[in-house]
C-alpha cells in the first residue's frame, strides 16, 4: 500500500508537469499559482510540523529557523555564484540561465524525496497517520511537477530538459519511501531537515517563481492565482 501511495504521487507530479508543458502560453498565471502553492506548503504544512517537532524535541524553535535561514541564503548563494560565474551582462540582466533552473528544480526533487520518506516513516509508526501524510503528499505532488517545469523553462532550459527533471522529481517520492524502510533518523534531525528544505522552497517562492510571474506584465488574474494556490494547501493541510 505505501509503494502504491508513492507510485500515486509520482503519477500526480507527472499530470502536473503535462500541464505545465502544454500551457506555455499561460506561463505567466502558471507561475502566480505556483507561487502561492509553494508558499502555502511552507507555511501552512512545513512550518506547522517543524514547530511541533521542535517542541516535542524541547528544541527552541529559533534553532530550527536558523536552519530554514540556512536553507533560504544557500540557495541564494548558489543561484548568485552560477550567475556571477556562468552569465555574461545581458544574461544576467534578464535573470535567466539554465543552471539556476536546474538548481531549482532539483531543491524541488528533494522536498518529493523527503514527501516520499514522510509516508514510510508515517506507515511505519501508524499506519492511519501514514495514509493521512501520504493523502498530502499526492494533493500537492501535481503542484511539484508543475512548478519543476515551470521553473527548467522559466531560465531557458529546453523542454526535453524539462521533462528529464520532472521525471526525476516523480520518480523522488519512491525512491523516498524506499530509503525510509533503509535509514533510520532520529527526530531531533527530521526537525532540522525540515526546517533546512523550508528555506529552500521559501526562496524559489518568494525570490524566484514570484517575481517573474510579474516579469513582463502584471495582472490581477495572476494575483489572484498566488492567493488561490495558498489559500488551496492551507485546505489540502488541513484536511489531511
Amino acid at each position: 500500500m505505501v509503494f502504491l501511495l508513492a507510485v500515486a504521487a509520482m503519477c500526480a507530479s507527472l499530470l502536473g508537469g503535462s500541464v505545465a508543458l502544454k500551457n506555455q502560453d499561460k506561463l505567466s498565471r502558471l507561475l502566480g499559482l505556483t507561487a502561492g502553492i509553494v508558499m502555502g506548503v511552507v507555511v501552512f504544512g512545513l512550518l506547522p510540523e517543524i514547530v511541533e517537532l521542535a517542541h516535542e524535541q524541547n528544541l527552541a524553535i529559533t534553532t530550527a529557523m536558523i536552519a530554514l535561514m540556512v536553507g533560504f541564503l544557500l540557495f541564494h548563494i548558489i543561484e548568485k555564484s552560477i550567475l556571477i560565474n556562468h552569465a555574461d551582462e545581458s544574461q544576467y540582466g534578464d535573470h535567466h540561465h539554465p543552471h539556476v533552473g536546474w538548481a531549482s528544480a532539483l531543491a524541488l526533487a528533494g522536498h518529493s524525496l523527503l514527501d516520499g520518506f514522510g509516508i514510510g516513516l508515517a506507515f511505519q509508526t501508524n499506519p492511519v497517520v501514514g495514509a493521512a501524510v501520504a493523502a498530502a503528499v499526492v494533493a500537492h505532488s501535481f503542484s511539484d511537477g508543475l512548478n519543476t517545469v515551470n521553473l527548467m523553462l522559466l531560465h531557458k532550459n529546453n523542454r526535453a530538459r524539462a521533462k528529464a527533471m520532472l521525471l526525476i522529481n516523480a520518480l523522488a517520492p519512491v525512491l523516498g519511501v524506499t530509503l525510509s524502510y533503509l535509514i533510520s533518523v532520529s527526530d531531533k534531525l527530521t526537525v532540522f531537515y525540515l526546517s533546512f528544505f523550508a528555506g529552500f522552497l521559501l526562496y524559489i517562492a518568494a525570490a524566484e517563481i514570484l517575481p517573474e510571474a510579474h516579469s513582463k506584465r502584471s495582472s490581477y488574474t495572476t494575483i489572484v492565482l498566488t492567493i488561490v494556490g495558498a489559500t488551496a494547501m492551507y485546505f489540502v493541510t488541513r484536511l489531511a
